[in-house]
């Protein structure tokens, strides 16, 4: 019987042994996923490419740095309007989209701000707006839930808000340039890099109005207390600035450095 006891013990600590070490195997072998949610129709940010495949320049360098920490990279596009609900119910892990830190601040746990950006107004060549009293009784359009619609709608804003004739918000700046180009609207408000990546080719089409409605800096969001994912990336991101990765990718699309990580 003691010996019929003693088997039995030994067996079962065998059989715990072998699914210890089987869930240790597994849990060694499973690479880490990060799933980023962007916004496909902001180009150069994320924007689906005419190959099919996602690109731009936050979805380079999220690529750049998945690889070099061995991660998987999941991109994941997201209605804009439900940015937070995805990053809230745990289907993205971050906002990596050209994404304005100022207004937001305790909103998300943010990286250190990686890129400067500006709010302008672009108006057709040929219009006779050049300031932002011209812009008085003229159709303005804005991307839904953007940071120019948040600039905007803020107190110190309201006059020039009240000033147009139509506040148009528009899914996508695509539809917006058409809209622009059409004459169904005068202006559009905007980031200045969605709007050179736009004007590129058709800078005898459009302009820029001299004044800009505001400056922010964009970040990477994380949900609101997630600081250890937020070190990680964090840290890695000061390493491609360090050894010239952030440069080269911010070159390729911009053909300067953006990076102000640092500086």
């Amino acid at each position: 019987m003691q010996l019929r006891k003693i088997a039995g013990i030994a067996l079962l600590l065998l059989l715990t042994l072998m699914l210890a070490c089987g869930c240790a195997t597994q849990t060694a072998g499973d690479k880490k996923t990060l799933n980023l949610g962007f916004d496909a129709e902001f180009p150069p940010y994320g924007y689906l490419g005419e190959d099919g495949n996602y690109t731009g320049f936050d979805i380079d360098m999220a690529k750049a740095l998945c690889e070099r920490l061995g991660w998987e990279l999941n991109l994941i596009p997201i209605n804009w309007d439900s940015k937070d609900m995805e990053l809230e119910s745990g289907t993205i892990d971050c906002i990596w989209n050209g994404f304005t830190i100022n207004g937001r601040e305790t909103q998300y746990t943010w990286t250190d701000a990686y890129m400067d950006n500006s709010q302008v107004f672009v108006v057709r060549s040929d219009s006779d707006i050049k300031t932002f009293a011209d812009l008085a009784g003229k159709i303005v359009a804005v991307q839904t839930e953007s940071s120019a619609q948040a600039a905007l709608e803020e107190e110190d804003n309201a006059a020039l808000l009240a000033s147009f004739s139509k506040f148009e918000k528009i899914g996508d700046y695509n539809t917006a340039f058409m809209e622009l180009e059409s004459g169904a609207v005068d202006a559009i408000a905007m980031d200045i890099g969605v709007a050179r990546f736009q004007m590129t080719g058709r800078e005898d089409m459009f302009k820029f109005l001299d004044d800009a409605l505001v400056a922010e800096q964009y970040g990477i969001g994380f949900l609101l207390g997630n600081t250890a994912l937020r070190d990680t990336v964090q840290a890695e991101l000061m390493k491609m600035v360090g050894d010239g990765t952030f440069a080269k990718i911010s070159n390729d699309w911009f053909g300067y450095d953006v990076c102000i990580l640092g500086k």
